[in-house]
């Protein structure tokens, strides 16, 4: 599993294989069970997952009592609440696996120690941060720029494995309407 994460840090930086051995040792592992939280609400944000197999989403309970899904973590992907880890306050988020999934994990102050020692790593999470904010630019020009209908054939169309991969309750959720309204939308796209 760990070549996963060796394979995600070359892309974008340079770590020679004992390096990464000592890399590795900054992080742990978790099997994460279908539908257990990794984070809920109030709790202090105490750590960055990185996914190594498996589906994880972020959310909240919005004023109507509704889940409102916010982001998604797929294999190589990263996810926490940003603000509350590198603030190390409580949350206004859960963080939840969809699928059963395995992740690294480090805390905030083990990431610290991690960028002293390996200053390449520096580089490694300038590019996953500049990447994470980039797709949530890109998402709010989509909400601005397009009906809720559209925004979910964008999805579609540039993401279909993805789409096809999470469960349609949370396509819905993330896109801010019912399941309902998603069927009806899906019935329409089919016909």
């Amino acid at each position: 599993m760990s070549e996963i994460f060796k394979k995600h840090i070359t892309k974008f930086a340079k770590v020679s294989d004992d390096e990464f051995e000592e890399i590795k040792k900054f992080f742990d592992t978790k099997e994460v069970a279908k539908k257990e939280n990794l984070l809920e609400e109030g709790q202090i944000c105490r750590y960055h997952f990185f996914v190594l197999s498996g589906l994880l989403r972020k959310f909240y309970i919005n004023e109507k009592g509704t889940e409102q899904t916010t982001e998604f973590a797929i294999e190589t992907w990263w996810l926490t609440d940003n603000f509350a880890y590198e603030n190390q306050v409580p949350t206004e988020f859960y963080i939840q696996a969809v699928e059963k999934s395995i992740v690294f994990y480090i805390t905030q102050d083990k990431q610290e120690k991690l960028l002293k020692e390996f200053p390449v790593m520096e580089r490694y999470f300038r590019f996953v941060y500049q990447r994470a904010y980039a797709a949530a630019q890109k998402r709010i020009k989509f909400l601005f720029s397009f009906s809720k209908e559209e925004f979910y054939f964008q999805a579609v169309r540039n993401h279909p494995e993805f789409v096809k991969r999470v469960p349609q309750y949370l396509i819905a959720s993330y896109l801010g309407f019912t399941p309902e309204y998603l069927s009806e939308i899906r019935k329409r796209l089919l016909s």
